[in-house]
């Protein structure tokens, strides 16, 4: 729901909680543009589904982008210029790459006020295995595995643009549309960097490999 200083409430933590925002099931049913059309004629509750329905995306998009222990202020600000936005969202993409392309622009913002010079926080793996950015039930099912040490510390050598492709098309599962959407760049670019950042990662996992015996 919307509070009175206009933001979006939702469940504390989004990714472990099954709260979420109650609808009856002919709303439930609506599809994202249905939504997006009775929001912008000024229903509340039909952004309010859209933000139940998208938080746990978000949430993981800025965890997994960098946002770390500040995810939940990233995806908190996301909701609220998305809904001042929608008046812009024009449908040439699935409302869900639109909202989380916000949530990535807010993200970048994030690490530019920090001065850090990498744009994913996926170091922090490394530095922390067990903090609370990394112990999310939601980040845990991303990273699972028991070779998540050292695919995370693959990642953090590849360049930034290299990192964030591989972050969109395989950790967070977005088609190349979605991807061409939150990043920004054209379609071939996409195409491009996505095959080699992959060989990039490859390499430096049998490099990883090799060293471990």
């Amino acid at each position: 729901m919307v509070s009175r200083r206009g933001r979006f409430l939702r469940c504390r933590n989004p990714a472990r909680s099954g709260g979420v925002i109650s609808a009856s099931r002919s709303e439930v049913a609506l599809d994202d543009e249905e939504l997006v059309t009775r929001a912008r004629a000024g229903d509340p509750a039909a952004y309010e589904l859209l933000v139940a329905r998208h938080t746990a995306s978000a949430y993981r998009t800025a965890v997994l982008l960098g946002a770390g222990p500040d995810a939940e202020d990233i995806i908190q600000e996301a909701f609220v210029k998305g809904h001042r936005k929608l008046a812009r969202y024009r449908g040439e993409a699935t409302f869900r790459s639109w909202l989380l392309a916000i949530v990535a622009n807010e993200t970048r913002n994030l690490h530019r006020s920090r001065s850090r010079r990498d744009g994913l926080v996926l170091r922090a793996a490394v530095a922390n295995p067990v903090s609370e950015a990394i112990g999310d039930v939601a980040v845990e099912a991303v990273l699972a595995g028991e070779r998540r040490t050292t695919l995370v510390r693959a990642l953090r050598m590849l360049p930034e643009r290299d990192r964030e492709v591989i972050v969109c098309r395989f950790f967070l599962d977005l088609s190349e549309d979605e991807t061409v959407t939150l990043l920004g760049w054209p379609r071939g670019t996409v195409k491009s960097r996505t095959h080699r950042a992959l060989a990039k990662l490859r390499g430096l996992l049998d490099v990883e490999e090799v060293r471990r015996g």
